[in-house]
């Protein structure tokens, strides 16, 4: 693998002119496929894509069922606008199947990399004849998956795993020497809007690293409205991220003067710079207690809402 750019090192101009020919060289006279899920790094890997290949890049986005509310319709109409069409792919009932009845975190993720890369992608590689699949993979996921923090969905050869072989296509990761500040930067100078290259990362399982136990289509649907309730009340905080996270036990609760038992909402924020390490955000209580009265008398059976203060390491950003 290629030595790491920091955000120092990075000459923008620079990276986008060999990042383009790398590309280029690749997949010569053919196709790529590639997946934007409206995340800073598949939105950048999309524009690098297209610099290099034109309409020779087809872009996809995967409605897998786990994703933020809207964000087909709203990854499609922004692109639209800087000239790249997205065709949307409707895989949901392959993804909820897949995670029907699964608890365990690395199980769970084994399963979405499975849908995402044999089944969904698998399927539109042979009927496009891609050879190619143009992917936003960073440094902070090659280090977690290899130190077993967690296996990251994007991460292959670095596993000793041929994507060749297990999936019939290449995978290209013209991101693999940068951090997110890297990557943001580089966004800026493809030309992204700033709401783009400065949108809050989202994690490749989607919801379904929010819910902790089995990630029910009822259970994404809770925590995709307390996710609706916390990036709207904290988009103003300056934090590098924030998200709902959905407890898997059983709280009890009180309502109307009886008990109630019901379920529990963490509410993570955090102040960062790459994402190897964290800390909480320090919000003020008033702002806590506005989220957590949103949620509570928004979304049915939510009892509870807790704020996490743990650091990273050893917590991490994302539960699952």
């Amino acid at each position: 693998m290629k030595k790491e750019i920091t955000l120092q090192d990075l000459n923008t101009e620079r990276f986008i002119n060999e990042k383009i020919n790398e590309i280029t060289d690749a997949v010569g006279d053919g196709i790529a496929i590639n997946a934007l899920s409206g995340g800073v790094d598949s939105s950048v890997v999309t524009m690098l894509g297209h610099r290099a290949l034109g309409n020779r890049l087809r872009t996809v986005f995967i409605e897998n069922g786990l994703m933020r509310e809207g964000e087909a319709a709203y990854v499609e109409k922004l692109f639209g606008e800087l000239g790249i069409k997205v065709e949307i792919v409707d895989a949901r009932q392959e993804f909820l199947s897949a995670l029907k009845g699964i608890t365990d975190p690395e199980e769970k993720r084994e399963a979405i990399t499975g849908s995402f890369y044999r089944d969904v992608f698998g399927r539109i590689v042979r009927e496009s004849e891609a050879r190619f699949l143009l992917q936003g993979t960073i440094l902070t996921d090659i280090d977690e998956t290899v130190a077993g923090i967690k296996r990251q969905h994007n991460v292959f050869e670095q596993l000793g795993i041929d994507p060749q072989q297990a999936f019939g296509y290449r995978i290209l990761e013209p991101l693999i020497q940068l951090r997110k500040d890297g990557v943001r930067e580089v966004g800026r100078a493809l030309g992204l809007p700033e709401k783009l290259f400065k949108r809050i990362p989202f994690p490749g399982p989607a919801l379904a690293a929010r819910v902790i136990g089995e990630a029910t289509p009822e259970r994404i649907e809770t925590v995709r409205k307390a996710n609706v309730i916390v990036e709207k009340l904290l988009e103003d905080s300056g934090a590098f991220q924030y998200m709902a996270i959905l407890h898997e036990d059983r709280v009890t609760g009180m309502r109307d003067g009886k008990r109630d038992f019901g379920q529990q909402i963490e509410v993570r924020c955090w102040d960062s710079v790459d994402a190897r390490t964290a800390s909480p955000t320090r919000l003020s209580f008033d702002l806590l207690e506005k989220i957590a009265s949103e949620i509570i008398n928004s979304i049915p059976g939510i009892v509870s809402v807790t704020y996490n203060i743990a650091t990273k390491p050893p917590s991490t950003i994302e539960a699952i």
